[in-house]
């Protein structure tokens, strides 16, 4: 481990985030969550997926 974790680690455990920092985090991790399984269970919808563009972006004639 770097030595510079460490010391983050003990900054961190001494002047531990605000509970309004945590509830911040859960929440934007519990949006993170809900979106991936609404993609993963109803699936993604056709309309948002971009035309692949394989090869060049613009053909010349």
């Amino acid at each position: 481990m770097n030595l510079r974790w460490l010391f983050r680690m003990t900054r961190w455990a001494q002047s531990p985030p605000s509970e309004k920092r945590i509830r911040f985090f859960f929440a934007v991790l519990a949006i993170c969550l809900t979106l991936l399984a609404i993609e993963h269970f109803i699936g993604w919808p056709d309309i948002l997926t971009p035309n692949s563009t394989r090869g060049r972006m613009w053909q010349t004639n």
